[in-house]
């Protein structure tokens, strides 16, 4: 439990939190959060000799070994497809009920909710819950969530830490209706953004769990115009809203700087938990405000958990803010890049070295360009050989040592950081089977990083269950099932008491080895150990298409034949009890006649 019921914080009280926690955030690490973050986004897209002051002459050479290995990290932890299912503390969900469920859902897809007044069984909250897992997908897609957990993939190893905010959008236009003529639009629906760390203060950062903080606040540079269009829709002053110039919080370098005309004001939005005295729990309220006034008063947002998922690159004890591995490469980076350039002059100097040209000999007016054919006139006597008129200067000798130190370094760091040959791909592929054990075994250590990414994702899942009972009111859910796109009728005041779960499916591998695991489900179907359906039951998710939907369809086969060999069986019982002289006859025959027999018998239905 967290929070506390408090009167409403002033303006000024909410922007010295912000400014306090963005002071705590300054003095995190050795250079603070907002300047490690601009440095390591620097190295990471490449611009990784800013500052320098080496002049325009020369070659400043990279060779980018940070977003080597931060792409294979980032692209190992965000690979997997991911499935989410939702179910129900404290209700059981049973084969029975999976059963029961399949009819249920039948009959409400065409009938509604035949009897609204009756409070939600096992049954309908075990479809219910199936639906919910359906209409994430369909959430995701709309939100494009795949690409924005890339980008909060991509904040979190540059600046430690990828934060996910869900909130209400009552703009949304979500194509349903209210009523059956269809005049009332039903709008609103969620919307999902990726918060940059520098923009988001959290009121205790000691502590590592969201939920347990005291607030939590979010800060946005806005357009004038429209905050004071926003105040006064909530019937609030416009007068002391005004543009400010306070950039120094913004995230990257590119947010250092602002168009000359811009009127932009800083506006934060505070999300705080408020103990509610009649029923023991707590209500998220939220206030919006810039430095001098509101932009909108204090207003239940209407959920039980705040919006907000962090998901931490490295963490650190006693630290809501994670740390990146890109701080500690930066020293190797540098000494790379400084090795290849010297490395690069000292080739240049040999292929073009510095000329001297004697003045004495060679006019003033001929202009030495050093290119191939060039005729050059020269004032040369027997005092003045044609040697002196033009040499050119020994470069230092080239050390040899420093290309075997750039790749041994580069190496070293690529496999220190876990981006080895076998890891990227950079091995022969001689032996498929080894090859595949070896990338296995060098994809180990980051299954902890995709431990704490599925963790993150479960928790955005409950999240978003949390709008869905919440906010949802009476709408239907667009799912996509077998039989094409349905819409399946949800009212969310029937479940707003479950407890809701997720679990996270992942479509890729695990900590055991997909190839031994393949191979050893072969051996066993081979040998008729085990049936086709249990093969494909037990095969790692992601290696089929559709496999739930293969695995009915297999299911439905067997439960037919299963129903046809009943039939057969009561056939012939009947044919040994009315007839037993004849049936003597039939056992006799071979297997082929006998089925041939039944079949007739039958109809041709055997």
């Amino acid at each position: 439990g967290t929070g506390s019921s408090f009167a409403v914080p002033a303006a000024k009280q909410i922007f010295d939190e912000y400014k306090s926690g963005n002071d705590y955030k300054a003095s995190v690490g050795e250079s603070g959060i907002f300047e490690q973050s601009k440095i390591n986004e620097r190295f990471f897209v490449g611009d990784q000799w800013y500052g320098a002051q080496c002049g325009n002459k020369r070659p400043l050479v990279r060779r980018n070994v940070i977003k080597r290995i931060g792409e294979y990290k980032i692209s190992s932890v965000g690979a997997a497809p991911i499935t989410v299912n939702f179910s129900a503390d404290g209700v059981p969900n049973t084969t029975e009920t999976i059963k029961k469920g399949a009819e249920f859902q039948k009959n409400m897809m065409s009938d509604g909710y035949k009897h609204p007044e009756q409070k939600a069984d096992a049954v309908e909250i075990s479809v219910i819950t199936d639906a919910l897992s359906k209409y994430q997908k369909t959430c995701a897609e709309r939100l494009q969530l795949n690409i924005k957990n890339e980008q909060l993939l991509r904040n979190a190893y540059i600046s430690g830490t990828g934060i996910a905010y869900t909130y209400w959008d009552n703009d949304i236009d979500t194509g349903l209706y209210a009523d059956i003529s269809k005049t009332k639009k039903i709008k609103g629906d969620i919307a999902y953004e990726v918060l940059d760390v520098e923009n988001v203060v959290f009121g205790d950062p000691n502590s590592t769990d969201v939920q347990s903080q005291p607030y939590i606040l979010i800060s946005q540079r806005l357009d004038v115009a429209s905050v004071r269009r926003e105040a006064k829709r909530n019937g609030l002053s416009e007068q002391d809203i005004v543009p400010d110039g306070q950039t120094e919080y913004n995230s990257g370098d590119r947010g250092e700087e602002e168009p000359t005309d811009s009127r932009r004001v800083t506006v934060i939005t505070k999300l705080y938990k408020e103990y509610d005295e009649n029923n023991g729990s707590y209500k998220v309220m939220a206030v919006k405000t810039t430095e001098k006034t509101y932009v909108r008063k204090p207003w239940d947002i209407g959920l039980t958990l705040y919006p907000i998922a962090v998901f931490q690159w490295e963490r650190r004890r006693s630290c809501i803010y994670g740390d990146s591995e890109i701080t500690y490469l930066i020293p190797n980076q540098i000494a790379i890049n400084r090795m290849l350039t010297a490395e690069c002059w000292s080739a240049l100097a040999v292929g073009m070295p510095k000329m001297l040209v004697n003045n004495d000999v060679i006019s003033e007016d001929t202009k030495i360009t050093n290119d191939p054919g060039q005729i050059i006139k020269v004032n040369a006597g027997f005092e003045n050989s044609m040697g002196n008129a033009i040499q050119y200067v020994a470069p230092a000798p080239w050390l040899a040592q420093y290309q075997v130190a750039v790749n041994d370094l580069s190496a070293n760091t690529l496999s220190d950081s876990g981006a080895n040959d076998a890891a990227l791909g950079d091995i022969r592929p001689d032996n498929a089977t080894a090859i595949i054990q070896m990338r296995e075994a060098a994809l180990q250590p980051m299954q902890i990083y995709q431990n704490r990414y599925y963790a993150f994702a479960e928790e955005q899942a409950r999240i978003w269950a949390d709008f869905w009972l919440n906010k949802y009111g009476k709408r239907s859910l667009k799912i996509s099932t077998r039989d094409g796109v349905q819409y399946m009728p949800f009212d969310a005041d029937r479940y707003k008491e479950l407890v809701m779960t997720a679990r996270v499916d992942v479509g890729a591998s695990t900590l055991w080895s997909e190839s031994v695991v393949i191979s050893t489900l072969n051996n066993l179907l081979e040998a008729q150990i085990i049936t086709p359906k249990q093969f494909l039951e037990r095969i790692p998710q992601g290696f089929i298409p559709k496999l739930a939907e293969l695995i009915d369809d297999i299911t439905k086969k067997e439960e037919a034949q299963a129903s046809v060999q009943n039939n057969k069986d009561k056939i012939i019982q009947q044919f040994a009890q009315q007839y037993p002289q004849e049936y003597a006859e039939y056992a006799k025959l071979p297997p082929e006649e006998q089925e041939l027999m039944l079949s007739q018998i039958m109809g041709g239905a055997a």
